[in-house]
């Protein structure tokens, strides 16, 4: 019963430092968040001068470009992980870390 009750790192682990665990293990997860970010900063700057748009059509468009900025960082990702998985090491003879 006492061993139910005992924490592991893993819980101890604050939101930092997870986020910087996972960005070693996949590099385009900030890449993601980053341009994620930058996408809205953008599209909300760029809602004070949207002219005769709806803002609905505005906010869609907006939800639209962030989506397939993070969309287009995570099949990067795949790709990557899958190179370093299989193609480098048949192509140079490399042993997986």
């Amino acid at each position: 019963m006492s061993s139910d009750n005992q924490w592991s790192a893993d819980e101890d682990e604050g939101q930092l430092s997870r986020l910087i665990r996972k960005s070693r293990d996949s590099p385009f997860v900030p890449v993601g968040i980053a341009g994620f970010v930058a996408v809205v900063s953008y599209g909300l700057y760029k809602l004070k001068y949207r002219r005769n748009q709806k803002i609905s059509i505005h906010l869609i468009h907006m939800r639209v470009a962030a989506q397939g900025f993070v969309v287009g960082a995570v099949t990067l990702g795949v790709l990557y992980s899958m190179y370093k998985d299989y193609i480098r090491p048949r192509l140079f003879n490399v042993s997986k870390k």
